[in-house]
């Protein structure tokens, strides 16, 4: 009779209780593959985040707007390489309910200052510089939508209306960008700056944000000092910062998502802890007299502590694969509901996940077997023959 035999009788022969507590594990896994890639998609863009990449914004809020001379006030600045500037549009196509990211840019400036995170073709690069009704939009958009190179699309704005009192701008697909990393984010278009300012009824000459790059990470300090001082005391101060600093913000607008998941997940870990834990305890002292008889047949007490520490350890193992499956299957439908994709494109379960759902199996095993394993390892055999 071999020791994986054994495992497998002592796992299964309370076929209840097995279950409970893999439902149990399968549910916590469940959640730590779900929630972990929820903070994974909201992290990815602080992730990529260029060093020497910084976002100047409106001191009051960074919704509020800035005057569109800043622009070249910011380029003037000692230790700036290059700048673009940006406006949130708002877009949506069919209804309000199909939203995305849309910006109105400065084509040229913008490719430049973001070259190391967008990849678009030569030709459809020049094609989009040229006609001012022209929009690239990234390959996660496009495949969304059915969208293709030369295709006329009505592009609604949430926000702005233009002198007609409507709230399209017809635009035409000019190319189609990729990402240069292949967790970026290519759910967004970008279309002309121009186009936007000379059609829509306020805020002509405003823009949302500026983006800038330092000629050196070293100078980033200094340059966002100077650029804020320059604008201090003026009707529109400004705040600079990095743009993993501004991305953070942003993501805290929302709320601390990682301490939220973290505690989620903790204390279903710990509460999963004490229901194993307690019910291997409870099952080695059922089977006392079994391991008394085990060892009088000749098992060594070191034997007797491997099959009790595997019999949680398959137990966690089991149950902690199948709730990572699971997770791929939710996960993989979360991402597929238009809603989510547009807010999350990056959500899917990444294989940092994988890796610490794996560390925490064996912790799992390991805290949930070893005492009730160290118990059986030490247990007398007259003892245990003795009670009835």
């Amino acid at each position: 009779m071999g020791d994986l035999f054994l495992v497998y009788k002592n796992i299964t022969r309370n076929m209840l209780r097995f279950s409970l507590n893999t439902f149990a594990i399968v549910v916590a896994f469940l959640l730590l593959g779900i929630l972990g890639s929820i903070n994974h998609a909201f992290n990815a863009g602080i992730e990529l985040s260029a060093d020497d990449r910084l976002v100047t914004v409106n001191k009051v809020n960074f919704t509020q707007p800035l005057p569109l001379g800043y622009v070249n006030k910011i380029k003037s600045v000692e230790g700036v390489k290059d700048v673009t500037h940006a406006n949130w549009f708002g877009a949506y196509v069919k209804d309000s309910n199909h939203f995305f990211a849309g910006m109105a840019v400065d084509p040229e400036s913008y490719l430049r200052v973001y070259d190391d995170y967008i990849a678009v073709d030569e030709e459809p690069k020049k094609a989009w510089f040229a006609n001012r009704q022209g929009a690239i939009v990234g390959e996660a958009l496009a495949k969304v939508y059915g969208w293709e190179v030369g295709d006329r699309i009505p592009i609604s704005s949430n926000i702005f209306s233009k002198a007609d009192n409507s709230h399209v701008w017809d635009m035409v697909i000019e190319g189609i960008f990729s990402g240069k990393e292949a967790n970026a984010d290519t759910n967004w278009l970008l279309f002309h700056y121009k186009y936007f300012i000379e059609t829509q009824t306020f805020g002509n000459d405003w823009i949302g944000w500026v983006t800038l790059t330092t000629q050196d990470p070293s100078l980033n300090e200094q340059v966002a000092r100077e650029i804020d001082k320059k604008f201090e005391n003026s009707f529109h101060e400004t705040e600079t910062s990095t743009e993993k600093q501004f991305n953070k913000s942003f993501l805290e607008q929302i709320g601390n998502i990682g301490f939220i998941i973290t505690s989620v997940v903790g204390a279903a870990f710990f509460t999963i802890l004490l229901i194993v834990g307690n019910t291997m305890v409870l099952a080695i002292r059922e089977r006392t007299r079994e391991i008394a008889v085990l060892k009088t047949l000749g098992f060594s007490s070191s034997r007797i502590f491997k099959l009790v520490l595997s019999e949680s350890m398959v137990v966690a193992a089991f149950g902690g694969m199948l709730g990572i499956m699971l997770s791929y299957v939710f996960v993989g439908g979360m991402r597929n509901a238009p809603g989510i994709r547009n807010m999350l494109p990056n959500l899917y379960v990444d294989s940092s996940i994988i890796i610490q759902s794996l560390i925490y199996i064996v912790i799992l095993g390991v805290v949930t077997g070893f005492v009730p394993a160290f118990r059986a390892m030490q247990l007398n055999i007259l003892d245990a023959l003795s009670k009835r």
